[in-house]
């Protein structure tokens, strides 16, 4: 399967560890939940072993040698801090960059997008769809290029755009089939963006209707055990750890694409 490089700095902000949860996935570790920084601090020590034993071929790591990786990599935060045209993007009362990245509150479920009803905001707080909060200094600038800036976070923050026939949103039950929302629906953890929650939203990317070129990946058929329903990706992702609850088969890569051995998961 093809997939993009993970994020390797500002990992304190992660609801999940690896794409496809698998180091955030009992028994070897477990989900991350609020308060998040044990559970986080564990899976990402065992990713470290994982990792050092695995792809590295390595001998398994001392518990001292662990604790390092996980200090280091727990302590990286990278924002941009400049801009060609509008400077430095903490100037002029603009908080852009990794100084302020580093004091950002963050738990799992901060600012959940999702009804409040479905408990996934521990503290119960409403949704606030004022995600970014960087560059509202700069709005009435005499900079061009800082008043755009600050032109682009209200943007986000505000721009509506209606939601629907997107699985793990549209079709969860006590939530519309379509409805208006904005890029924080679903990057919603304040100053970073990312989800806040573990949740499988499917985006398109393993479509293999996608308009992106998907033609030279492989193409996966899952088969729902129960229904018999079928879905095509070019990534199971998180299927690959439903198995042990016996819902889905998988019949590994469409053969007129890529030839392989039939693989089942149940």
């Amino acid at each position: 399967m093809y997939r993009r490089p993970l994020p390797a700095t500002n990992l304190a902000f992660l609801s999940t560890v690896m794409w496809d949860g698998r180091e955030s996935t009992p028994p070897t570790t477990q989900k991350i939940t609020y308060p998040n920084t044990g559970q986080l601090l564990a899976d990402l020590a065992q990713q470290a072993i994982d990792a050092t034993t695995g792809h590295a071929q390595g001998a398994t790591p001392t518990a001292a040698e662990v604790q390092d990786i996980v200090n280091f990599e727990t302590s990286l935060r990278t924002a941009q801090a400049y801009d060609y045209r509008a400077g430095a993007l903490n100037a002029n009362g603009a908080t852009g960059g990794p100084v302020a990245l580093a004091s950002q509150p963050f738990f799992v479920g901060i600012n959940d997008s999702f009804p409040a009803s479905f408990g996934f905001n521990p503290t119960g707080a409403p949704f606030n769809p004022n995600i970014f909060n960087l560059f509202g200094a700069w709005a009435s600038s005499p900079s061009a290029a800082r008043a755009s800036i600050a032109r682009g976070e209200a943007l986000f923050n505000s721009k509506p755009i209606t939601i629907s026939g997107v699985a793990g949103i549209n079709d969860v039950v006590g939530l519309p089939a379509s409805f208006s929302g904005t890029c924080g629906t679903c990057h919603d953890t304040p100053n970073v963006g990312n989800h806040s929650v573990s949740v499988p939203l499917n985006i398109g990317v393993g479509d293999v209707t996608s308009p992106l070129d998907v033609s030279y990946l492989p193409v996966f058929t899952l088969v729902n055990n129960t229904t018999g329903a079928t879905v095509q990706t070019t990534d199971p992702g998180r299927a690959d750890h439903w198995q042990m609850a016996g819902h889905w088969e998988t019949e590994g890569p469409d053969s007129s694409r890529a030839p392989q051995p039939r693989t089942v998961f149940s």
